[in-house]
C-alpha cells in the first residue's frame, strides 16, 4: 500500500479497486494462506447451505399432497421433525459462517493495516493475533445486530400496516406512498449494510468497537456516502448472481450430468471465495479513503503500536490524539 495517505481521498471506484487488485497481488502469498484458512471453509458452508436449504425445502412441502388423505397427516408428522432438523441445521450454519466471517475479517484487515505500516508480517502472526482481534469484532457485530433489530421493530410495521390500509383502495396517492415508504425502507437496510462493513474495520484498527465503532463510522462516511453505498452496489449483486448461478446449475441442475455439475460447483466455490476477499480487502481500503478526505491521516508510527498490543496480548486503547496526527 505505497500510495499517500493524501492521494487516497481522491480515488473513486476504479481507483479502489485498483488499490485491492494492488494489495493482493503484491502480497499474493499472504493473502492465499488466510483464504485457504478462513475464505474457503466460508465460501463452502456458504455453499453447503443453499444445497441443504434447497434439499430441506422439497421436503417440507405438502401442497402436492390431498389434504383429506392419511398420506397427509403421515407427511406431516414427518414434516414436523424435519422442519425440527432444518431449524438446527440453520442455528449451526449461521453459527460457523458468523464465527468465520469475522475471523476472516480480522485477518484481512490486520493483515493490510501491518503491510500499510510495513510491518513484518507472516502467517503464523495473523493466526496468533485474529482470535484476540475477534473478540472486538464479536461487540461490534451485536452492536449491529441490535441496531438493525430495532430499525425492523419501528420501520416494518409501519410499512405493514400501511400496505394493509392501501391495499383494494385503488388511491393512486396511497399507492404512491406506498412506494416511498418501500423505498426508504430498503435503502435504511442498505445503509445499516454499509455501516456494518466500514465499523468492522473501525473496530480493528481503532481504539472503538461495539456501538462506538458504529458512531464512529457515521463521522468517517460523511462525504463518502455514495462512494460505500455504489460499492455496496456493486459488490452485493456480484455475490447475489453467484450464488443464483450455483443454485440454478448445481442444485436445480439435475439435467446436466454429475460431471457437469461438479465443475460449476468448483467454478461458483473460486469466483465466491475471490469476491469474499476482494470485499474485506475493498471495506479496509475505503476506510483509509474516507480517513484521507477527512484529513485524519493515522501516524504509522501510532498505529503500529496500536497493532502491536494485540500482539502482546493485553489491549489498551489509543488515545484520538494518537491517531489522528498527519504523516509527513
Amino acid at each position: 500500500m505505497d500510495r499517500g495517505q493524501e492521494e487516497m481521498q481522491f480515488l473513486g471506484l476504479f481507483g479502489i479497486f485498483k488499490e485491492s487488485y494492488k494489495i493482493i497481488s503484491s502480497w499474493r502469498k499472504l493473502f492465499t494462506n488466510i483464504t485457504l484458512a478462513l475464505i474457503l471453509p466460508l465460501s463452502f458452508i456458504y455453499l453447503v447451505h443453499v444445497e441443504v436449504s434447497s434439499l430441506f425445502s422439497s421436503k417440507l412441502r405438502l401442497d402436492r399432497i390431498p389434504s383429506d388423505t392419511a398420506e397427509y397427516e403421515n407427511s406431516s408428522n414427518l414434516i414436523s421433525h424435519e422442519a425440527l432438523y432444518f431449524l438446527l441445521f440453520n442455528f449451526a450454519y449461521f453459527t460457523m459462517f458468523y464465527i468465520l466471517s469475522l475471523l476472516s475479517t480480522a485477518a484481512v484487515v490486520y493483515t493490510i493495516a501491518c503491510i500499510y505500516t510495513a510491518r513484518e508480517i507472516t502467517f503464523k502472526t495473523i493466526i496468533r493475533v485474529v482470535p484476540k482481534v475477534w473478540k472486538r469484532l464479536i461487540v461490534t457485530f451485536l452492536s449491529i445486530f441490535v441496531a438493525i433489530f430495532i430499525y425492523l421493530v419501528v420501520a416494518a410495521p409501519v410499512l405493514i400496516i400501511w400496505a394493509a390500509i392501501s391495499v383494494g383502495q385503488m388511491d393512486v396517492m396511497a399507492d404512491a406512498v406506498l412506494a416511498v415508504l418501500v423505498v426508504l425502507f430498503t435503502a435504511g437496510l442498505f445503509y445499516l449494510a454499509t455501516i456494518w462493513h466500514l465499523a468492522t474495520t473501525v473496530s480493528v484498527l481503532e481504539e472503538a468497537y461495539g456501538f462506538a465503532a458504529i458512531l464512529r463510522r457515521e463521522n468517517l462516511i460523511k462525504g463518502k456516502l455514495g462512494l460505500a453505498i455504489a460499492l455496496f452496489f456493486i459488490l452485493q449483486p456480484a455475490m447475489g448472481l453467484n450464488h443464483m448461478a450455483f443454485k440454478r446449475l448445481v442444485v436445480e441442475g439435475t439435467d446436466m450430468g454429475m460431471a457437469n455439475r461438479v465443475v460449476y460447483a468448483i467454478i461458483c466455490f473460486l469466483l465466491l471465495s475471490t469476491g469474499i476477499l476482494f470485499q474485506l480487502v475493498i471495506q479496509t481500503v475505503v476506510y483509509f479513503v474516507c480517513k484521507s478526505y477527512h484529513h485524519e491521516n493515522i501516524d504509522k508510527s501510532a498505529l503500529s503500536d496500536h497493532l502491536e498490543v494485540y500482539m502482546l496480548g493485553d489491549y489498551a486503547s489509543l488515545k484520538a490524539k494518537d491517531v489522528q496526527l498527519f504523516c509527513v
